[in-house]
């Protein structure tokens, strides 16, 4: 005897999947709609660049702590719309946190944020004097 799954409507359980699928991540907080992030490296600086369009720069709160670098940003929208039966409100909270753990090169008190055309750009730059590698003899 074969066993057979039967299953009527494939379409509406492959939807109804992923949308508990997405309200069980987003609850957990395991979304992943974090900004891209792209960090670059030359002889004087590094540059963070996090893609964030359609925000204002009055959103983002970066702060420095013990060499780690946190980029956050936190939004509430809320709507009502009254009728003459009725009351509907809804509220969206939108939020992300970055970190970074910055080399002991950077010179923490120089660093510069400046947002423009949707993308945050970040300027941390390097202390040439600082030389972190040495040798060291074995006893």
């Amino acid at each position: 005897m074969n066993l057979v799954r039967f299953n009527r409507h494939p379409f509406f359980t492959d939807k109804m999947d992923d949308i508990m699928k997405d309200m069980l991540t987003k609850d957990a907080g395991c979304s992943g709609n974090f900004p891209a992030v792209n960090i670059q490296e030359d002889d004087k600086q590094y540059t963070i660049e996090m893609a964030a369009p359609g925000l204002k720069k009055e959103n983002f709160k970066i702060n420095l702590e013990d060499h780690v670098l946190a980029i956050s940003k936190e939004s509430e929208e809320k709507s009502e719309d009254v009728k003459e039966n009725y009351t509907r409100r809804e509220f969206v909270y939108n939020s992300f946190s970055r970190s970074f753990r910055l080399p002991k090169t950077v010179i923490e008190n120089k660093i510069k944020a400046d947002y423009q055309d949707g993308v945050l750009k970040i300027a941390l730059p390097k202390d040439a004097k600082a030389n972190l590698t040495r040798e060291i003899s074995v006893n």
